[in-house]
């Protein structure tokens, strides 16, 4: 009889989970992976990344064809109107697809799904639906859940006050939809409704939008937001929300103190952020605690300090992107199977999948000049053959190179095809690349990602088309 029941147990079976399940079944280890979810892949794929691209995606249709670019573009369209519940029905579809495809794979790789709340009772061993369940190596992969905001009541099933899943559930257009945080998931949220028809205010604490971007694409960003309609209140803190008839009244004061006020919407979306899931893991039991943020501490190949148990993901530090997660789901499956399991925490790119996209990788301009000096090239998409034939005009491409060596540092993007754009940054970036080589390396005519050519020429002043 075997000693455990399983060589790996992963409990969570989003981005991080799911891949770390299959990559260790791929490498001949007996894999389970715990999940209490009714579906897998987690926030991501159930009420995160996928449905809400897929909200900004029929949105950007709708968007283009009722306020006129069509038309301009010779696309007439004399009649048309908002089929919200055939909008909303594609993006259930589109989970269904991706989740019943991941539920698929786990049969491909024969990882058997343990249903159910997985909790430490000891460092090898979980129960999970009442059962107990041992594994040689345990990964924790539980990811993150809404960050709440003190005295207010998050509420989706009433749709009033709710976070992004709710904002995603919504059933009609909101007239007034106040966005509390200005980051990627309340620029996203907001984005979608404002094309839909809402009035959308975004309230943010910190004195701009998108905190721990470049500086020089919050301010651009802040700029093509207030043009597409969005307001906002910076500096502005939300001290609380009641639901009031059919709306929501806000209370809000400035951040630095001062009067308070009130603002009436019809629906407010709660989104200043995610924190870990680590509650009810029984984590006690093994003696692991969590870091002020909440957080498991983990070694170079994410191994806690309790041998045998690892953890990745929104539950580790770092950025919590699902691209991260399933970076490290790889490497600690890897890892456990004694292989060299690396992740590059720093090149994991961002993007804010609005209308024009807003990507970045490395260092900021600040961060990077903290450091030592730098030498910076732009490039305006305004210059760029395909953005101005496309009626894509807004936005730029940023190189931050070090001034001695050439090395690129940080590349900064906003663009329509922003978030594609960066996957050929940060492979440069992970294989040392100067600015330099990224100016003399073809790009394809015409294309947005010339744009990023011609920035690399700028870092030394010589841009062609400019």
């Amino acid at each position: 009889m075997a000693e455990f029941d399983y060589d790996v147990l992963v409990i969570g079976a989003g981005p991080g989970g799911y891949v770390a399940a299959i990559r260790a079944a791929q490498l001949g280890l007996k894999t389970a992976c715990a999940e209490s979810r009714e579906t897998l892949g987690g926030t991501c794929l159930n009420v995160g990344c996928i449905p809400s691209k897929a909200m900004l995606h029929a949105s950007e249709l709708y968007d283009e064809a009722a306020n006129g670019m069509l038309a301009k573009l010779g696309v007439k369209i004399d009649a048309m109107s908002l089929d919200l519940a055939t909008m909303q029905g594609q993006r259930t579809d589109a989970v269904k697809g991706l989740t019943g495809g991941i539920e698929f794979l786990f049969k491909k790789n024969k990882v058997t799904w343990l249903k159910g709340l997985a909790s430490f009772t000891g460092a090898n061993s979980v129960e999970v639906g009442g059962e107990k369940v041992t594994a040689k190596n345990i990964v924790i992969a539980t990811g993150s859940s809404v960050t709440p905001l003190p005295g207010v009541t998050i509420d989706n099933a009433g749709g009033k006050i709710v976070d992004s899943t709710g904002a995603l559930e919504l059933d009609k257009v909101p007239g007034h939809l106040v966005v509390v945080g200005g980051g990627v998931i309340g620029l996203e949220m907001g984005s979608v409704w404002r094309r839909l028809g809402a009035k959308v205010t975004v309230v943010e604490y910190l004195d701009q939008i998108l905190p721990g971007m470049d500086g020089e694409v919050r301010k651009e960003a802040n700029k093509i937001f207030k043009k597409q309609g969005f307001e906002y209140k910076l500096g502005t803190k939300v001290t609380g929300a009641e639901v009031v008839g059919d709306g929501v009244r806000l209370t809000v004061e400035p951040a630095a103190g001062g009067e308070a006020e009130t603002i009436e919407a019809d629906v407010v979306l709660v989104s200043i952020g995610r924190r870990p899931n680590t509650e009810g893991l029984g984590l006690d039991k093994i003696g692991l605690e969590v870091n002020q943020r909440g957080q498991i501490e983990t070694d170079h190949d994410f191994a806690t300090k309790v041998p045998g148990v690892w953890a990745i993901g929104d539950v580790v530090p770092g950025p919590m992107l699902a691209h991260k997660a399933e970076d490290e789901g790889i490497a600690v499956a890897e890892n456990i199977a004694g292989m060299t399991g690396i992740v590059n925490h720093d090149l994991i790119p961002s993007v804010v999948y609005t209308k024009p996209e807003i990507a970045g990788v490395g260092l900021t301009e600040d961060a990077a000049k903290e450091k030592g000096a730098v030498k910076v090239g732009k490039f305006p998409m305004m210059a760029n053959s395909r953005a101005k034939t496309n009626h894509e005009p807004e936005g730029f491409v940023k190189i931050i190179a070090d001034a001695e060596t050439d090395k690129v540092l940080g590349v900064w993007i906003i663009a329509v095809p922003a978030g594609t754009m960066i996957a050929q940054a940060v492979q440069a970036m992970e294989f040392g690349a100067s600015s330099e080589d990224i100016a003399y390396t073809c790009h394809a005519h015409p294309t947005h990602s010339e744009a990023i050519k011609e920035a690399a020429m700028a870092v030394t002043g010589k841009p062609i088309h400019m």
